[in-house]
C-alpha cells in the first residue's frame, strides 16, 4: 500500500528504490501520488527516472516530473526540459519548465529566461520575470525587464511597475494607519456627500459600506439621465477613494433596477447599475476583489413572473429578482494585506477575529428589512458580516448614503466607529430620534451636524 511514510523511507535510501516503485505502478494516479509526495530531495537522490517521465503520455505526470527536477538544488539537467518545451501542449507543464529553469538561479540561464519573456502566455512571462528578479542590481536584467511596464498584459505590467517604478508616497498620512481623526468619530452630517467630503482629510476611513440611491427609483434619487447618475456616483467614489486608507475596502450594495414603462405602448427599461458602475471604479484606482450575491426569499420581492405564468409564451419570461450584489473593491496598493494587519496591536487583531459560523460562500441568504420611514434599509445581518469581515475594532466605517443609519448602529455595536453623510432631512431626523432609544448609539455620543456645523468643528 502506498503511503507518505513508505515513500519517504524509500527516498531516504537514495539508491533508486523510488524509480523501481514507480516502474511497478500501472495507473497514473499512483505515479502522481508518489511524485507529489516526494518532498525535499536529498543530494544522493537518483533522479534519472524523472527525466524518463518527461515523455509520459499523461500531462499530470510530466508536470510533477518537472516539479521534482526543479528540487534538485540546481544540479538538474535543463537540456531535457528545453527539449520538451517547444513540443509540450499542456500550458501548466510549460509554465513549470520555466519555473524550474528560474529556480536554478544560474547566470548562465539568463538568456533562456530572456527568451521566455516573448512568450504569448502571460503566466510564462511572469515565471520568467520571477526567475530573473533574483539577480538583484543586475543592469542587464533591468534592461530586459523595465520595458515590460508597457506589456499588453496587465498582470505583467503590475509586476514590473511594482519592482521598478513604484515609489513611496511623497506625502504620507498624518495619522498612524490604524487611527483616524477625532472629529470624524461617530458623526452624522446632514449634507450632500460631495460637499461634506470636501472637508474630510486624505486617508481617514478604513471601510466604506454603502448602497447608493437607485436611479430614479425613489423620490430622493431623481437624476436628469442615467449617465448623469453614473457620473454622480463616479465623483462620490473618487472622493471616497481619496479619504480611504491605503489598501482598505469599499463594498457597494446595488442591483439592476427597472424603470416602469410610460404606457402599454412602451417598454419598461432595466438598468444594469453594478455592471455599468464597475468600469468607473476600477478606472479610479479601486481594485476589484469579489462579488457577493445577497439572496432574498422569493416572497419578499416584486412578482415579475406573474404574466408569464399565465401565458407561458417564449420571449415574455421575466424572472423574480431575488438577488442584489455586494461588489467588493480594495484601494490599489503595492503593499500586501499583511502590511495592513501589522498596523494593529496584537490585542486588537485577536479581539477582531471572526468567530466560528462565518459565511464560507459568496452567496449570502439574508432576509430584507422594511421600514415605515426609509424604503430601502440594510438588514443588520448584512451590515454585521461586512463590518466584521472587512474591518478591525476601532476602525472608522463610512457610509456616504447614511439612510436610516444601520451601518452606524451596527458599527458601534461591533466596537467600530462610524462617519455617515445623509442629504435627506427626514432620514437625518430619523437617525436623531434613534439616539433616544436604549442601547442605540450608546457609550460614545453620536454627533449630528449640519454642513456648516461640521465645517466649524473641523476648523
Amino acid at each position: 500500500m502506498l503511503t507518505k511514510e513508505y515513500i519517504s523511507e524509500l527516498k531516504s535510501r537514495g539508491n533508486g528504490d523510488i524509480a523501481a516503485l514507480i516502474n511497478m505502478q500501472k495507473d497514473v494516479g499512483s505515479i502522481t501520488y508518489i511524485l507529489e509526495n516526494l518532498g525535499q530531495l536529498p543530494d544522493n537522490f537518483h533522479a534519472d527516472f524523472l527525466y524518463t517521465l518527461l515523455s509520459h503520455n499523461h500531462a499530470q505526470v510530466r508536470l510533477n516530473a518537472v516539479k521534482n527536477i526543479a528540487k534538485l538544488n540546481g544540479k538538474g539537467d535543463i537540456k531535457p526540459l528545453l527539449s520538451l518545451y517547444p513540443k509540450e501542449s499542456d500550458t501548466s507543464v510549460r509554465r513549470e519548465i520555466v519555473s524550474a529553469i528560474g529556480r536554478q538561479r544560474k547566470c548562465a540561464n539568463k538568456p533562456l529566461l530572456y527568451a521566455f519573456l516573448n512568450d504569448e502566455d502571460p503566466k510564462i512571462v511572469c515565471q520568467a520575470i520571477r526567475g530573473l528578479l533574483v539577480f538583484e542590481n543586475d543592469k542587464d536584467v533591468e534592461d530586459h525587464l523595465k520595458p515590460l511596464v508597457n506589456h499588453q498584459n496587465e498582470m505583467v505590467r503590475t509586476v514590473i511597475y511594482k519592482e521598478y517604478f513604484a515609489k513611496e508616497k511623497s506625502v504620507k498620512s498624518v495619522l498612524p494607519h490604524a487611527e483616524t481623526y477625532e472629529f470624524l468619530k461617530n458623526v452624522i452630517v446632514n449634507a450632500d456627500v460631495l460637499e461634506a467630503l470636501k472637508y474630510v482629510p486624505d486617508e481617514s476611513v478604513h471601510l466604506t459600506f454603502t448602497s447608493p440611491p437607485y436611479y430614479n427609483a425613489r423620490d430622493y434619487s431623481i437624476y436628469p439621465s442615467y449617465q448623469a447618475y453614473l457620473e454622480f456616483l463616479d465623483k462620490v467614489f473618487q472622493e471616497t477613494h481619496r479619504i480611504t486608507k491605503e489598501g482598505r475596502f469599499l463594498i457597494v450594495n446595488t442591483s439592476p433596477i427597472i424603470i416602469p414603462r410610460v404606457s402599454r405602448a412602451h417598454s419598461s427599461k432595466r438598468y444594469p447599475i453594478p455592471f455599468d458602475l464597475h468600469p468607473y471604479l476600477v478606472k479610479n484606482g479601486w481594485e476589484f476583489i469579489d462579488d457577493i450575491v445577497w439572496l432574498k426569499p422569493e416572497y419578499s420581492v416584486k412578482n415579475r413572473v406573474g404574466g408569464f405564468h399565465q401565458h407561458r409564451k417564449p420571449l415574455g419570461y421575466k424572472p423574480n429578482t431575488v438577488t442584489e450584489y455586494l461588489m467588493v473593491y480594495r484601494k490599489q496598493t503595492e503593499k500586501l494585506l499583511d502590511w495592513n494587519i501589522r498596523s494593529y496591536d496584537k490585542k486588537t487583531v485577536e479581539e477582531s477575529k471572526v468567530a466560528d459560523g462565518y459565511e464560507t460562500t459568496n452567496v449570502w441568504k439574508i432576509d430584507p428589512c422594511f421600514d415605515k420611514v426609509h424604503s430601502a434599509i440594510f438588514p443588520v445581518e448584512l451590515c454585521k458580516r461586512v463590518i466584521q469581515y472587512y474591518s478591525y475594532k476601532g476602525d472608522l466605517v463610512f457610509d456616504p448614503f447614511g439612510g436610516s443609519g444601520t451601518v452606524g448602529r451596527t458599527a458601534k455595536a461591533l466596537d467600530r466607529l462610524f462617519f455617515l453623510t445623509e442629504q435627506e432631512p427626514k432620514y437625518f431626523e430619523y437617525m436623531k430620534s434613534k439616539q433616544k432609544e436604549q442601547g442605540v448609539f450608546k457609550e460614545r455620543a453620536t454627533k449630528f451636524y449640519t454642513l456648516n456645523e461640521f465645517k466649524n468643528v473641523i476648523r
